[in-house]
């Protein structure tokens, strides 16, 4: 991380992501470790959880007031995100727009309506943007109808995502639609198997002629 703080420290970004790591840390020493990082690259990180083991939520708060930390990228899986206590104690102390729910569209509208997240990372939207872009659109400006429908529309892809591999299925879409050949994917992942492919083509296919449609409807 340090030789990686000290190319930050060269360029124009605004901010890096410090991504997951299990085991072998603690509260603190997550703490001392991304200060560090900062002061060498000389600019705030972003941080992903995926654990409440990570860090503590009151470690999280100073780092967030510090300016240690610009946003926190919120990945903890929940089997209903409504039910999330770690989050609610979490916004006691770390203002919403600091927060981004980093899971895909699932989470997404529980996370923005019922929390106030600032927004999300998106999963299928390598697949389908205006669409993702429009879906954000109605959520912020309260149009209910319109963003359940947009929703809807990318559940079937992001259910495949959940079930698979997050990363894999998404890897095979971009090249199943044809957008661009993402060639094979490195360890230590590996293919998804093959039984799998013609579902995750069928989602892809589907996912980006409702792409398409969104557009054409939205420049006539």
């Amino acid at each position: 991380m340090l030789d990686q703080a000290r190319i930050l420290a060269q360029t124009r970004y605004r901010t890096a992501m410090v991504l997951p790591l299990a085991g072998f840390t603690t509260s603190e020493g997550v703490e001392a470790g991304l200060t560090r990082i900062v002061d060498a690259a000389g600019i705030p990180l972003t941080l992903y959880i995926k654990s409440e083991d990570c860090v503590e939520v009151e470690t999280l708060a100073r780092l967030v007031e510090r300016g240690t930390l610009l946003a926190v990228k919120y990945a903890i899986v929940r089997q209903d995100p409504a039910d999330d206590p770690y989050l609610r104690r979490l916004l006691q102390h770390v203002p919403p727009g600091k927060i981004v729910s980093g899971m895909g569209e699932r989470p997404a509208l529980v996370h923005l309506r019922e929390f106030g997240l600032a927004t999300w990372t998106t999963g299928s939207g390598c697949i389908a943007p205006r669409m993702v872009t429009a879906l954000l659109h109605a959520v912020k400006t309260g149009d209910g109808d319109t963003a359940q429908r947009l929703y809807d529309a990318f559940l079937p892809l992001e259910t495949l995502r959940d079930d698979i591999s997050l990363i894999r299925v998404l890897h095979d879409a971009v090249t199943f639609s044809k957008i661009a050949d993402m060639g094979p994917i490195l360890p230590l992942l590996s293919s998804t198997p093959p039984e799998h492919h013609a579902k995750i083509a069928d989602a892809a296919h589907t996912l980006l002629a409702l792409e398409r449609e969104h557009e054409r409807a939205r420049t006539t």
